[in-house]
């Protein structure tokens, strides 16, 4: 019988994975799944052998390789740990789930656009990869979708937290550094996304473990904001007194050869009118920010 206080999950100790334990560990009991528990996930019989012993009726499956330069660097390589994390170990997670009958919570990422759109993307938007990271992304949320029967997929993009991780920054948070040491390089004006909180991404996974969600949705703030905008926003709702400089992201692609989506930004209407959660504005969570 299935314990529905028991979850499974990978990525935990993550930037996103910490923050969602530490906001949802009163209702639900988390068993992680990662090198640390003796499972790697991109080892196939480790995987099943720890959804077989577990009585957990879901799986939040976070656990990714998210460094898109480092990736782009490897771009190509199935051997590489960005395939074989971002692909295989999700095609491990998928397959255990199915065999085991638990739910498939898959995180994701805009990067599965190619950034070409003008407006906000869309759940029935085409995925169209333009680098390695978005490509093997996209992969798996194919996989997830051709290998179990009861599947969510959320779309986040920049996701910040109201405190301190101190393992890694947020983007968020370099950006409160980079303008309080007055040291913050000029901010794309040409460049826009969606960031997603963190605090309300935990609401939301609470509502997809207790209804059973299933489907495609995007889970940001719902605010299209280029990176110049969104350091303004954070000087100002912040005080922090700094001085914003502009940049342009067209001038700096003339400088490398890895692709960059110019837009990132998801529509998150869909996720916020099925799962009828109060967002956080995005100037009251920065605001927020410890």
């Amino acid at each position: 019988m299935d314990n529905m206080n028991s979850i499974l999950g990978t990525g935990l100790s993550g930037l996103v994975g910490s923050r969602v334990v530490d906001l949802l560990g009163k209702t639900y009991t988390f068993q992680n799944l990662d090198l640390t528990t003796s499972v790697d996930i991109t080892n196939e019989d480790q995987v099943l052998r720890a959804f077989e012993s577990s009585d957990a009726p879901a799986v939040i499956h976070m656990a990714a390789f998210t460094n898109a330069t480092k990736a782009w660097e490897d771009r190509g390589n199935k051997d590489g740990v960005c395939y074989k994390v971002n692909v295989v170990g999700t095609e491990n997670i998928a397959k255990a789930a199915q065999k085991t009958g638990k739910q498939m919570i898959h995180v994701s990422t805009a990067f599965v656009f190619d950034g070409e759109k003008d407006g906000m993307y869309t759940e029935e938007d085409t995925v169209h990869p333009v680098e390695w990271y978005g490509e093997t992304k996209a992969l798996a949320e194919e996989a997830v979708q051709n290998m179990c029967d009861n599947w969510v997929i959320f779309r986040i993009d920049q996701p910040f937290r109201g405190d301190v991780y101190e393992k890694k920054a947020d983007t968020t948070h370099k950006l409160i550094t980079g303008i309080k040491n007055r040291t913050l390089y000029p901010q794309f004006t040409d460049h826009w996304f969606s960031p997603t909180i963190i605090e309300d991404f935990a609401g939301v996974l609470d509502w997809a473990i207790q209804t059973h969600a299933s489907g495609i949705y995007h889970a940001t703030s719902g605010i299209k904001v280029s990176d110049y905008d969104y350091a303004c926003m954070i000087n100002d709702a912040l005080h922090l007194g700094g001085d914003i400089t502009q940049g342009s992201l067209t001038e700096y692609l003339k400088t490398t050869q890895r692709p960059y989506q110019r837009n990132t930004a998801m529509n998150s209407k869909k996720l916020q009118e099925t799962a009828n959660i109060a967002f956080t504005p995005l100037e009251q969570a920065i605001a927020q920010i410890q």
